[in-house]
C-alpha cells in the first residue's frame, strides 16, 4: 500500500526525504479532487494531509471517511503552525506503527 503526502511544497518535501510519495496543491478544493482521485485506486492505504489545507474541508472529508475507510486520511501539522518543532519523521513512525 502507498503513502502519499497532499499539501504545500514544504509540507510534502519533508515526507519526501523519508520515502513517501507527495502531491503539491494549491487549494483545499484542488486538494479534495485529488484525494477523490486517489480513493479510487487500490494500492493507497494512507493520505497525509496538511492541517491547513484540511480544515476548510472538513466535512467533505468525514464524509468520504464514513464511506470508505481506506485510504485512511491524516491531518497533520502544516510548516509553521502553531505547533512547534513538528518532527513529520516521528509522526509518520507513529502512525505506521513502526
Amino acid at each position: 500500500m502507498r503513502v502519499i503526502a497532499i499539501g504545500s511544497r514544504v509540507f510534502i518535501t519533508s515526507f519526501q526525504l523519508a520515502g513517501v510519495e507527495g502531491i503539491k496543491v494549491e487549494s483545499p478544493n484542488e486538494a479534495l479532487e485529488q484525494i477523490n482521485h486517489l480513493g479510487l485506486a487500490n494500492d493507497v492505504g494512507l493520505i497525509l494531509l496538511s492541517d491547513d489545507i484540511g480544515k476548510e474541508i472538513r466535512i467533505s472529508l468525514t464524509n468520504l471517511r464514513s464511506r470508505k475507510p481506506i485510504p485512511l486520511i491524516f491531518e497533520l501539522p502544516s510548516p509553521g503552525s502553531s505547533k512547534e518543532n513538528v518532527d513529520y519523521r516521528a509522526l509518520l513512525k507513529q502512525i505506521l506503527g513502526v
